[in-house]
């Protein structure tokens, strides 16, 4: 099997710098212990340059959510993104019945990735994205398992870009860790920062 890590090195090194550097601030960037993130196959139809992780919020041997950010660039920019760099991303997490039946989550949810760019002071344009809950019942032989709910989170956006067209990818994938933890039901990194309200974790069947 080819390794990723060696696909994307070979794609990033004929790209153009802005890209190159902007893809440089994500493998350089210092997360959260509690994440476990590694470069992965990235789309090749959405843009001409394209760089993508994935991450696992794990506590001990069980996986809280996962979640899959790509960066994509187009040197010629995009009319929908107004820009030329544009972000997207999926999360996911199981999910407390008692939580899954809240009518808010949605809205709540939305608010977690726009709260988490805001509070580390970034700015994006045209963000988009969608939020899905879903229930599992099981039946038959798989009818001694638990009903299973779960959180989906799809959104993209267009950072800002700094100085040469490049935008601090760092802090967006910190601000996506942010959300990952929260949807994941951790505390908030930041000592005594009271106002972050988490998923509870669901502590269920699923394990690495």
């Amino acid at each position: 099997m080819d390794d990723p890590k060696e696909g994307e090195q070979d794609a990033t090194e004929a790209a153009p710098p802005a890209f190159r550097a902007a893809v440089d601030a994500l493998r350089a960037a210092r997360l959260r212990p509690q994440i476990e993130i590694d470069p992965t196959k990235a789309p090749r139809r959405l843009a001409p340059f394209a760089y993508a992780l994935e991450a696992t919020v794990v506590d001990g041997d069980e996986d809280l959510a996962d979640g899959r950010l790509v960066l994509l660039h187009d040197p010629a920019g995009h009319d929908a993104w107004q820009g030329s760099f544009r972000l997207v991303t999926l999360v996911r997490a199981e999910l407390e019945p008692e939580m899954a039946a809240d009518p808010l989550l949605p809205e709540v949810c939305w608010s977690w990735l726009t709260g988490a760019l805001q509070a580390r002071g970034l700015s994006c344009g045209e963000p988009s994205g969608t939020v899905t809950r879903a229930a599992s019942h099981y039946f038959g032989g798989l009818a001694q398992r638990p009903a299973a709910s779960q959180i989906e989170i799809r959104a993209s956006w267009t950072p800002r870009e700094g100085l040469g067209g490049v935008p601090d990818t760092a802090a967006h994938l910190a601000s996506w860790c942010d959300l990952l933890a929260q949807v994941a039901g951790l505390p908030p990194a930041a000592p005594g920062d009271a106002s972050v309200v988490t998923l509870p974790q669901r502590r269920g069947p699923q394990t690495r």
